[in-house]
């Protein structure tokens, strides 16, 4: 593995960042690496570029469109099942460990892809979502957000993987439809089936209708009535 410019792209680079950017692109590939005018996470030894994205992928919008023209692209989402938080004093000495309640799951991916609905449908980019388990390293020095009491958070890095989800084309998001043909739902019966949230759900529901997977057929008292999409029927 090398790095083209070990300074480009690395300040302020969690742990858990630089280790899904040497992990995919791979022993034999490079990191912090040009692309036409832009520098890309990694390129594997086969050319695939490597772009890992820890939150929203809008920022990613004009840029993926610019690199799969002449390359594929793969985007590395984390998604964080379980988070460990450990707190620090100034000086370094553990303060305590404890397991956050909150447990991520894959479709927490549309969170990520709420300001950038289209992204899955460019033509040679696939996205892939890393599960694995957080540590968060927090430090107790006063500079951090008023909702922490001033703890700031130092870094994060991977402590278990649980595996991955390979998204390569329109038909692979089907999987997060859990209704059949012709089959009639609302936001809160979708997110009931799927076991999410309803705000989540509409986020689903919004990105999956950008992507022309499933569409609005009327209403129910206020709320609206969804279908998939039959021409995306498998």
């Amino acid at each position: 593995m090398t790095t083209k410019n070990p300074a480009i792209g690395t300040m302020k680079e969690s742990s858990l960042h630089r280790s899904l950017k040497f992990e995919y692109s791979g022993w034999e590939g490079h990191t912090e690496t040009l692309a036409g005018s832009y520098v890309c996470d990694g390129r594997t030894k086969k050319g695939e570029l490597i772009e890992v994205q820890t939150g929203s992928f809008g920022p990613l919008k004009e840029k993926a469109k610019k690199l799969t023209i002449k390359n594929k692209l793969r985007i590395i989402h984390p998604i964080i099942a379980q988070k460990f938080i450990e707190l620090y004093s100034v000086e370094g000495a553990l303060l305590h460990k404890r397991k956050s309640p909150k447990k991520g799951s894959i479709w927490d991916l549309f969170n990520a892809l709420i300001y950038a609905p289209e992204l899955p449908l460019l033509k040679n980019l696939a996205i892939e979502l890393a599960v694995v388990d957080v540590m968060e390293k927090r430090v107790d020095d006063g500079k951090g957000s008023w909702r922490r009491k001033g703890v700031s958070i130092a870094d994060h890095a991977i402590s278990a993987r649980h595996g991955s989800v390979l998204l390569k084309s329109q038909k692979d998001y089907l999987k997060f439809i859990p209704f059949i043909k012709n089959e009639q739902f609302t936001v809160k019966e979708f997110g009931g089936k799927a076991g999410i949230g309803t705000d989540l759900a509409r986020k689903t529901l919004y990105v999956l209708g950008k992507m022309g997977l499933v569409e609005k057929t009327g209403k129910q008292g206020r709320a609206f009535v969804y279908r998939r999409k039959p021409t995306a029927l498998p």
